[in-house]
């Protein structure tokens, strides 16, 4: 099958092309077919292993696994023999690494569902890393209804998905911070009041927040504590130096640092097609490319200039399953 690989780490330019071996589903996995999957931040730092501890979980002198890929959205090709949820031609969307090819397989217990009507492969794929990152960051927040939350960085992944999140599941007073082109569309999506940052600064507005969530990893616990309520808490989701923080907060002062690495369940896939049905979340696309423009792609992301996901389409040429 095709696929992006790499050999090493290093810049966009080490992502190629390739013909690799094409899956072969064990008793409880199916075989998706990919038509849509994204480049995220999180493919970024594996890639480039920047941090450097990234290499010691990917491997400290090449990438153990070449291909890059968290989100996916296709049609099932083949089942296992063991499951139940799923049959050859179901539409279906998910998480699972190594999405940038063809075919993945994926276990039918883990993080995959069926795609809800009417919804496009390149909505689909372009979901679950924004929604896992901001419903487990709200969560370990106690995000509830009327907390005043502030998203910093809310026209990003993780920051649209945390936007809605905040008002449409949690019921909290949502409070997004983006630039002058995002503004609307954060709005859009509910947040009860827009701060475009090139124009004002949150940290001089007087208001306080219970809960201030860096989607981006760009602002700071120092800049924020300023407008955190007593007891309140910031939620970090980049930047090595909030680890320390976390544990010094939390055994000196009132205001709090909290750091979250997400560890998603199949629950939480449902959760997300759910509210996706529902009409309370949605996708929100940047930029598509094709699996191809993979380097293009990836420049982009790394700009820094993304508005929600940027997705990558996969061309089967009308072989296989998909409809």
């Amino acid at each position: 099958m095709k696929a992006v690989v790499r050999d090493r780490y290093g810049p966009p330019e080490a992502l190629r092309i390739a013909e690799v071996a094409k899956p072969v589903p064990k008793d409880d996995e199916v075989l998706v077919e990919v038509h849509a999957t994204t480049v995220t931040r999180t493919d970024v730092h594996m890639r480039a292993a920047k941090p450097f501890f990234w290499r010691f979980m990917l491997g400290l002198r090449r990438p153990k696994q070449p291909i890059l890929g968290v989100e996916f959205a296709g049609v099932v090709e083949q089942v296992g023999s063991a499951v139940t949820r799923f049959v050859v031609g179901d539409r279906v969307f998910g998480a699972r690494n190594a999405s940038h090819a063809e075919y993945v397989c994926v276990s039918e217990s883990r993080l995959i569902a069926h795609m809800p009507d009417g919804m496009s492969f390149e909505e689909a794929a372009a979901v679950t890393d924004g929604f896992y990152q901001g419903y487990g960051h709200l969560e370990r927040a106690n995000v509830g209804e009327g907390t005043r939350l502030l998203v910093y960085g809310a026209s990003g992944s993780c920051g649209t998905a945390a936007v809605q999140l905040g008002k449409h599941y949690y019921g909290a007073q949502v409070t997004a911070v983006c630039n002058t082109k995002n503004v609307e569309l954060v709005r859009s999506l509910g947040a009860d009041e827009v701060i475009d940052y090139l124009k004002d600064d949150f940290t001089k507005a007087g208001v306080e927040y219970d809960v201030v969530l860096d989607a981006v990893g760009k602002h700071s616990f120092l800049r924020s504590r300023r407008v955190l309520a007593e007891n309140g808490l910031y939620v970090a989701t980049d930047r090595l130096y909030n680890f320390p923080l976390a544990f010094l907060t939390k055994l000196v002062g009132k205001k709090k640092v909290v750091f979250t690495v997400e560890r998603p369940t199949q629950e939480w896939v449902l959760l997300l097609k759910e509210l996706l049905e529902a009409g309370k979340y949605r996708a929100v696309v940047d930029r598509t490319y094709p699996l191809e423009d993979v380097v293009e792609a990836t420049r982009y992301v790394e700009s820094w200039q993304k508005t929600g996901n940027v997705v990558l389409t996969v061309s089967h040429d009308g072989k296989g399953a998909g409809r």
